[in-house]
């Protein structure tokens, strides 16, 4: 038998080259973000699917969702309740919007006591529940002036007690506004000859308001909530809100149903409020 040919010390001849081990591939940034949303995703419906399976929803129907509870609610519903929580939240905005104009423009006086009057009426109102400026409105006013009304009844004293806890939030708000408005426009106007008030209401303000909006209709929808402390005036049958309707509906019943109709309303007029302030924003942003 021939025997295998050797290579022989120093013939030259080099070793056949070892191929280098296969290297996993590594996934990037994007792909490993991507894979942790979809693990996320699966997750929460898989959490979401094993509730809606464990869930009674024979029961959870006949306590929440009869429909001939509901059906007496209405129309009352709408056209008392409902209504009276659309005309208080908009009497308290209009009242608390006025306020709030002034208390800003105060808060950036160059008069020491007006600053110091509006910075000490932003901190105390801030810093109060809306439940007790109302109680304090409809039962501490009339003590402290006997021989007087408020203007309106039960309204004049929501729109008040609401109004005056919102302006102390919209003040602030305003005033960012006003502040976000460059100084050069302010300064351009005074030099063609225009006093400072009348470039205030004529150049600044109207940019500020632009600014503003989204938050101010944040504020309104959150007046809307709001109206539901009106209970604590002791509002008639013409006069209810949503809260209160609901709560005397779930008493005569005996049913929670009620209480679901009235988010359902309320939910009706604060979804489209959050879709007005998301397109505002997003023409905001397009116009900066």
């Amino acid at each position: 038998m021939a025997e295998p040919e050797t290579l022989a010390v120093g013939s030259g001849a080099a070793p056949a080259p070892v191929p280098p081990p296969a290297r996993r591939r590594r996934l990037g940034r994007r792909q490993r973000q991507r894979l942790g949303r979809t693990a996320g995703y699966l997750v929460f419906v898989a959490l979401l699917l094993a509730v809606v399976a464990a869930a009674d929803w024979g029961t959870l129907a006949d306590a929440f969702f009869r429909l001939d509870v509901a059906g007496e609610m209405f129309p009352e519903a709408i056209t008392v309740a409902l209504r009276n929580t659309i005309v208080y939240t908009l009497l308290a905005f209009a009242f608390g919007l006025v306020l709030g104009l002034v208390l800003a423009l105060m808060r950036l006086s160059s008069v020491g006591p007006y600053r110091w009057f509006a910075t000490g009426y932003i901190e105390l109102f801030r810093g109060l529940p809306s439940l007790l400026v109302l109680f304090m409105v409809g039962y501490g006013v009339p003590l402290a002036f006997p021989n007087r009304e408020i203007p309106g009844g039960v309204y004049g004293a929501v729109t008040i007690g609401l109004g005056v806890t919102a302006a102390a939030y919209m003040a602030e708000t305003i005033r960012a506004g006003i502040q976000a408005v460059p100084k050069g426009q302010l300064e351009a106007a005074r030099t063609l000859g225009m006093s400072h008030g009348r470039a205030m209401v004529s150049i600044v303000l109207p940019q500020a308001f632009r600014i503003v909006i989204p938050p101010l209709t944040n504020e309104i929808i959150l007046l809307t909530k709001d109206t539901s402390l009106a209970y604590v005036l002791g509002v008639t049958a013409t006069t209810i809100e949503l809260t209160k309707f609901a709560g005397d509906a779930l008493n005569t019943r005996v049913n929670p149903t009620p209480l679901v109709v009235a988010g359902l309303l309320y939910l009706a007029i604060t979804l489209p409020l959050s879709q007005l302030v998301r397109w505002l924003e997003r023409r905001a942003a397009k116009e900066r």
